[in-house]
């Protein structure tokens, strides 16, 4: 049986070369880097170097660059502080969120009272900017707009530049889920108009388990995790140090590469596209991701025209297959409930065909592509035999 791993959006195969880095460390550094002896300093020598180095690929300072276990806990971080420390009284968001926000946006509606309001969607599940603006200019509440930079199930890229600039104007503070989104774009943020953003390790080949916040130096953000005074006092706990190391080389790697790696990527996502409407007539492809300018290069969400009660053995079948893909966010699949991104965004008859979630990475092939086209166009004839 052949092993294609098409799940890159849920997290990504890690470089040998970061694999090799961390080892390193992990056998030759083992002080405390909050310690002030020689074992401790060499610790907090390779954290630091990693945090200047993060923040010089990212433009900004290395006091903005805050070590966290994730982009979950940088979300939350973000939001939670926003409105328990800043005085946010109104938050914007869309429906089709990470839940690492949607969760944490409803947790502060419970507790604190914070009144939210969702963006209207457009049809392909982009927010409506003009919907964007009458929300900000329609109340003088202190507001805090939350919107991700790409979305991680169906591919829309946001116009954060359009979205940071309304922000600005109305005075309302920024954050983006940038998970998607670093290390496989640049990003500028000493220009982009963004308080606050969240990046994970694992999405661009690094390892799971780190990830960071950038705080915009200034805003004021106070601690969720209390027990110590690492990371400038805004995130307590020992920093992860072989972890941290590992996340700088994959980022640094990750912008080296770009350029090939994108253009191969992308090629792949191309590819794959056109084989799909070639043998599986009828596919189509939810949001926008389809559309090369509106959507990342690393993803296709595919709705394959499939009875409803024909579908329930599909992923199963393509685990059997050895393909490994989704229905939807890892961080949901266990959970019984269809996509709330899919919910906003699709007809009630397309929902009830089965979606599939293909991302790719550089360790794909077009061979590796031809093998799970065969595979589903085998299983939709089957069906109808």
């Amino acid at each position: 049986m052949k092993h294609v791993y098409l799940d890159s959006a849920a997290t990504t195969q890690m470089r040998p070369e970061v694999i090799a880095r961390m080892t390193e460390v992990m056998s030759e550094v083992h002080g405390n880097p909050s310690s002030t002896h020689t074992y401790g300093r060499s610790a907090k020598s390779l954290v630091e170097t990693a945090r200047k180095n993060i923040a010089a690929q990212l433009h900004v300072t290395a006091a903005e660059i805050i070590f966290t276990s994730g982009g979950t806990e940088a979300d939350n971080l973000a939001i939670h502080s926003s409105v328990r420390d800043l005085g946010v009284e109104r938050i914007i968001t869309t429906s089709i969120e990470h839940h690492a926000v949607i969760y944490i946006v409803d947790y502060c509606a419970d507790t604190y009272g914070t009144e939210v309001a969702h963006v209207k969607l457009k049809e392909c599940g982009t927010p409506n900017y003009i919907d964007l603006e009458r929300l900000l200019s329609s109340s003088d509440k202190k507001t805090l707009v939350s919107l991700m930079h790409i979305n991680n199930e169906i591919g829309n890229k946001l116009d954060i530049d359009r979205v940071g600039a309304l922000c600005k104007k109305y005075k309302a503070l920024f954050h983006s889920d940038c998970v998607q989104s670093v290390g496989h774009y640049e990003m500028d943020l000493a220009k982009l108009p963004v308080d606050f953003t969240a990046v994970s390790a694992h999405k661009f080949h690094g390892p799971k388990g780190v990830g960071f916040a950038f705080i915009r130096k200034g805003t004021g953000l106070k601690p969720i995790i209390l027990g110590g005074s690492q990371e400038r006092g805004i995130r307590a706990g020992t920093e992860s140090v072989h972890n941290i190391v590992g996340m700088d080389l994959a980022l640094k790697m990750a912008y080296d590469h770009l350029e090939e790696d994108r253009a191969y990527v992308l090629d792949l996502k191309n590819y794959f596209k056109d084989q799909l409407e070639v043998h599986v007539p009828g596919v189509k492809f939810n949001g926008n991701c389809s559309d090369q300018d509106n959507s990342t290069y690393t993803l296709l969400n595919v709705c394959l025209p499939c009875p409803a009660d024909k579908a329930a053995m599909l992923l199963f079948t393509m685990d059997l297959k050895g393909i490994a893909c989704s229905r939807g966010s890892a961080c949901q699949s266990g959970a019984q409930k269809g996509s709330h991104v899919l919910t906003s965004v699709l007809s009630e008859e397309d929902l009830n065909k089965p979606s599939l979630r293909f991302s790719f990475s550089i360790y794909n092939t077009k061979e590796e592509l031809d093998y799970v086209v065969e595979v589903l166009k085998e299983y939709l004839q089957g069906m109808a035999s």
